[in-house]
């Protein structure tokens, strides 16, 4: 990452025309109108990756965390912690996950792995669907009874991108300014080059700034594999969009202004709340709407977003919103600018 988070560079795509400008991200401010509304997800990552041994024979493995096994709760309960509202059960030194495990072949049912300095025991359990992406469903116990979330919570690190090849010096900088509720295994990477003082200006210069709730899951950023797109399924995700938000974007829309999604996620957050007379309706909920060339938009107007890896669902979204021949020009001018891209990289706003 750049050690400003606002110094990235920004590529500005106008649909209407094609026309395709180079500007700093602290220029956003002047493509935007008073009245609009920029909209965040306010997500938090939580250190959901553990390293750890094979008890046995002392082979490596890396398990990353995605859900509870038990009732509906996620990772966030390991951020969270006693303010998560969750009490564990007394005296168990026992909880279940789902978890993304490398490399998988190692996972078998029965076997144990050891994590820190054996305060923390996983087992895997007889798996069902997922295998074939390294999905397990792993028991983990303490010696001393402890709550394992307790030692989870201590020994997780962030879990990064697998082409990020070491940890960042600064795990906050893969994490936005203002992230608020914990539950994400990514970053929604969009945001993370806003800065507590630009938010402030943006607001000044008379912009809504509007937070929605989406906790990113691996699905997100897995290839598609199948040649046939519609043959690939998105994993439901977790979204929260609060009714007071929706009535303030509605007042947006009624005025005639403009709703800017910042990032992938927010907007499939908008295009899972909107009617078809193109109002937002507030609630939680899960989505798997997968949003690919031919989709119909009818919740965001503008989107700001990274520049991401091919065969993802995320390319194939910005391909829907402003047309795929016009991305890939684009894409090759990026490319020849030297753009920086990807999850800490530079970023495109699309009028």
């Amino acid at each position: 990452p750049l050690p400003d988070r606002g110094a990235s560079r920004l590529l500005v795509l106008d649909r209407r025309t094609g026309r395709v400008e180079h500007r700093c991200f602290s220029d956003l401010g002047g493509y935007l109108d008073p009245g609009d509304a920029l909209v965040l997800n306010d997500t938090r990552v939580i250190p959901a990756r553990l390293e750890g041994r094979k008890e046995s024979t002392g082979g490596r493995i890396e398990i990353t965390l995605l859900r509870e096994a038990a009732g509906d709760v996620t990772v966030a309960a390991v951020a969270a912690g006693p303010t998560s509202g969750r009490t564990p059960s007394p005296g168990s030194g026992r909880s279940e996950w789902e978890a993304l495990v490398r490399p998988a072949r190692r996972a078998l049912p029965g076997r144990k792995f050891i994590f820190g300095e054996g305060n923390l025991v996983g087992e895997i359990l007889p798996h069902g669907a997922g295998v074939s992406r390294g999905e397990r469903r792993i028991v983990f116990s303490t010696p001393d009874g402890e709550d394992p979330r307790n030692v989870i919570r201590r020994l997780g690190k962030m879990p990064l991108p697998p082409y990020i090849k070491r940890d960042l010096d600064e795990p906050s900088r893969y994490q936005t300014v203002y992230a608020r509720h914990e539950g994400s295994v990514a970053a929604p990477t969009a945001g993370l080059h806003f800065t507590e003082r630009h938010l402030e200006d943006l607001s000044a210069r008379g912009l809504s700034i509007a937070y929605v709730t989406l906790h990113v899951g691996p699905g997100t950023f897995l290839p598609v594999l199948v040649e046939d797109i519609d043959r690939h399924v998105m994993e439901a995700e977790r979204f929260a969009l609060e009714a007071e938000t929706a009535g303030l974007l509605n007042e947006v829309r009624r005025r005639g202004n403009r709703t800017v999604a910042v990032g992938t996620t927010v907007t499939r957050v908008l295009e899972s709340s909107v009617g078809a007379d193109g109002f937002f309706k507030g609630g939680l909920g899960e989505t798997g709407l997968f949003i690919h060339p031919g989709y119909r938009f009818r919740g965001v107007d503008c989107l700001l977003t990274n520049f991401h890896l091919p065969r993802s669902t995320l390319l194939m979204l910005v391909c829907a919103f402003a047309g795929t021949d016009r991305i890939r020009s684009v894409y090759r001018e990026a490319v020849e600018r030297r753009y920086r891209f990807y999850s800490l990289g530079d970023a495109m706003l699309i009028l």
